[in-house]
């Protein structure tokens, strides 16, 4: 008997720290974790960190009910029928903090079952969305103004070929076919500018749901294979990479496009570059760029993915000093990095590191799981 109560005491001291553990998680959370009633449809609970993010506490919160369970009544219902595709859903929309501002937020709500199957109650919480809508204001502005440094001299370059082509009836054909070469890659180019680096499709890199479409190892392949036409001194090394990874391709193409084309502008023609790719340690893929020459200045390490910044070992390079800044832009859209460290055998090594799930099949989705925003029979 005494050695059974000193267990009771002993799980009853583990709960209470647990709780506490719980309970202080909660307190000092920026995320607002909340539960309601299915039933009645009002909040049961909330965390503090709602008053300190939104000004609300339980009772003030209850105008807010309808904002987080509007989607609610539709998903019971699906439920009821033997669909589980909406036990968890993630989606946006805009409450109003206690002082009548709308703030963008997500919510991520989970129906919570009893023991007959027969959802219960909502458990959920709310993330503030403002600082990501500011980085997509700065993404566009970002976009629009790198699509007009490209533009300007594209169509110069566009005219001139034109005038050439216009005037030159009297050159050799192997002149005219670089005429048609030089308007071939202009076109090209302003194609690019147009389908890809418009505000809007900047904005969206990494926001949408992506299929599990790209093969990281064709993909740098196909990226080694192009950039050899520069400088033969490239090696692929593949480990253990998934077969599949979730992100905007041509973003990603992009990406690594702009770390391979710096590395062979700002190494001398023989210098070897070498494309890594593989499952980081600490999980996620990682894609590595590394030449072996000379290096960075360690002072200018910190500033090399700044806009327009250009290193002091940029003089006689052309450029606008907007790639690396534009590679750090589709890497933070898909909530990855870009690093950049000096390597102790020489050189540079450029990283970009993805938080990408890694999966053979083509759904890395859970059938419990939606994160559209829409309650249509089509999603």
């Amino acid at each position: 008997m005494k050695q059974t109560i000193a267990e009771l005491q002993a799980a009853l001291r583990a709960s209470q720290a647990n709780e506490a553990r719980y309970r202080l998680l909660l307190d000092h959370s920026s995320e607002v974790s909340w539960m309601a009633d299915c039933a009645s449809l009002k909040l049961t609970w909330l965390s503090p960190a709602a008053e300190r993010h939104f000004g609300h506490t339980l009772d003030t919160a209850q105008v807010l009910a309808a904002g987080l369970l509007k989607d609610v009544p539709a998903r019971l219902a699906r439920h009821a029928k033997g669909d589980p595709s909406r036990l968890r859903l993630l989606r946006e929309a805009e409450l109003v903090d206690s002082s009548g501002h709308a703030v963008p937020v997500e919510i991520e709500s989970t129906l919570i079952l009893d023991a007959a199957g027969v959802p219960v109650s909502v458990v959920g919480l709310v993330r503030d969305l403002s600082a990501r809508r500011e980085l997509a204001q700065q993404q566009k502005k970002f976009a629009s103004m790198l699509s007009h440094e490209f533009r300007t001299p594209l169509s110069t370059i566009d005219g001139a070929v034109q005038r050439l082509e216009m005037t030159g009836a009297h050159h050799d054909e192997g002149t005219r076919k670089r005429y048609r070469k030089i308007q071939s890659a202009v076109d090209r180019m302003l194609a690019m500018l147009d389908e890809y680096l418009s505000p809007d499709r900047m904005a969206s890199i990494g926001r949408e749901r992506q299929p599990n479409e790209i093969d990281p190892a064709t993909l740098l392949q196909t990226i080694a294979e192009t950039a050899r036409q520069r400088r033969p001194q490239i090696s692929v090394q593949i480990q253990d990479l998934p077969q599949w990874v979730r992100c905007d391709p041509a973003g990603m193409r992009v990406c690594l496009e702009i770390l391979v084309d710096n590395a062979i502008k700002y190494t001398d023609d023989d210098i070897r570059i070498e494309l890594l790719g593989r499952i980081a340690t600490k999980g996620g893929v990682e894609f590595l760029v590394r030449d072996h020459g000379a290096g960075i200045p360690e002072t200018e390490l910190p500033r090399v993915f700044d806009k327009a910044y250009r290193g002091s070992n940029a003089a006689g390079v052309a450029g606008s000093g907007l790639g690396l800044y534009m590679a750090r832009a589709i890497a933070d859209v898909h909530g990855g990095t870009v690093s950049a460290r000096n390597v102790s055998e020489s050189g540079t090594e450029f990283r970009i590191w993805l938080p990408v799930a890694a999966n053979a099949g083509k759904n890395l989705a859970k059938g419990e799981t939606n994160s559209d925003n829409s309650l249509d029979a089509s999603s």
